[in-house]
């Protein structure tokens, strides 16, 4: 009976201090020296051309910037696979299963609403890299961006098409099942009507879908309506073979688009047109800050086969601003992390000046990109009033 006891009493406390021992771990992950950084990003699917270059852009500057307050820097990076369900997926695999400190992430507006309500039921701050789509950030204080939004870049492109081309009317193509694609004409459509003092402006407006092919339908409307400009932002992919297709059937008037249509996928379909225009955040021949420079140094080391882009930018960006949270911070603390990205003002980065607005916001200039000779090259630029 004593030997029972005994051995009782051992079992007793083993069980004490094995939930002790859980306590400590918990602890112990706050008081590591490792900070977390989860990045969701499209590596996959329709996305992935747009995914892959921010991730170069967000491992370029973790091999330049491994610290922050004394403790490493991980990188954990999930493919979301372009799809709303996996991009929600994503986000709770990094905060449950990674115990992430702060989340990087996603191209594609559709795909950062979809993984945003995850974050903000966790109460874990984002910072978005390209998501433009107002409704990102709407009723979400946890989550930011580091680029502009699409009322601004909408406006941008209206004010382009009228007062540098001339136009007094003009057509819009979308893609219906991305909201990138019809917040950005709709805000376009509204700038359009304003600036022309013209209700009627918009002569056409058709609608496509993500992943068609054929846009002779939809081209073939437009063409018979002899608008002065095209605007039809969307998917690099979908766009080039749209771009391409209007100048075939003998579409011959200025085509606009938005941020997306700067990948190589896009101006491999269209390198031989002229009068294509669209917005962008960063061009290579134009810094804007010390960081801008030291970014397109570093990165055509990095990557020497392939051109500056402004998603890479981007995604420098979104992990050189999480850094910087953190330090502020002063701790891995999520509170600490929202407010300190949330007092975010004049924050040099390699896309220039970043000041976040009271919904988490950049407030930034927009650069205007027109394809040349094979090439994207400068056109302007549009400073925020």
């Amino acid at each position: 009976m004593a030997l029972v006891a005994v051995l009782l009493v051992a079992v007793m406390a083993l069980a004490g201090c094995g939930g002790g021992g859980e306590e400590k771990d918990a602890s112990n992950s706050q008081a590591s020296n490792v900070i977390k950084i989860g990045v969701y990003e499209p590596l996959t699917g329709t996305n992935a051309a747009g995914g892959q270059m921010t991730v170069e852009g967000i491992k370029l500057a973790n091999q330049l910037f491994p610290e922050v307050n004394g403790k490493k820097v991980e990188l954990f990076i999930v493919d979301n696979k372009s799809e709303k369900q996996e991009a929600a997926n994503a986000v709770e695999r990094l905060i449950s299963k990674e115990k992430v400190d702060v989340i990087i992430g996603s191209y594609s507006s559709s795909l950062s609403m979809a993984g945003g309500p995850i974050a903000k039921d966790a109460g874990v701050p984002v910072i978005g890299c390209s998501p433009t789509n107002p409704a990102v950030t709407l009723d979400n204080d946890y989550y930011f961006r580091v680029c502009f939004i699409d009322p601004f870049q909408g406006t941008v492109m209206a004010n382009y098409a009228v007062e540098k081309l001339n136009a007094k009317t003009a057509a819009i193509i979308q893609d219906v099942q991305q909201d990138y694609s019809v917040g950005l004409n709709n805000y376009f459509e509204k700038s359009f009507k304003k600036l022309t003092g013209n209700e009627e402006a918009i002569v056409a407006k058709v609608n496509y879908n993500s992943g068609d092919k054929d846009f002779s339908s939809q081209l073939t409307t437009v063409k018979a309506k002899n608008p002065d400009v095209i605007f039809a932002p969307g998917n690099f992919m979908e766009c080039g073979i749209l771009v391409q297709k209007a100048r075939e059937l003998g579409i011959t008037c200025p085509i606009l688009g938005g941020d997306t249509w700067e990948a190589e996928e896009f101006l491999n379909s269209v390198k031989n047109t002229q009068d294509i225009y669209f917005s962008t955040h960063f061009d290579s021949e134009h810094p804007v800050t010390d960081m801008s420079t030291k970014f397109m140094e570093e990165y055509q080391k990095a990557y020497p086969d392939k051109q500056v882009n402004a998603f890479g930018a981007l995604g420098f960006d979104a992990y050189i601003l999480a850094l910087d949270a953190i330090s502020k911070a002063g701790s891995t603390d999520h509170k600490a992390i929202r407010d300190a990205l949330a007092a975010t003002k004049d924050f040099k980065g390699a896309t220039g000046l970043i000041t976040l607005d009271q919904n988490g916001d950049a407030t930034k200039t927009a650069i205007i990109k027109k394809v040349e000779g094979g090439k994207f090259v400068y056109e302007g630029k549009v400073d925020p009033k």
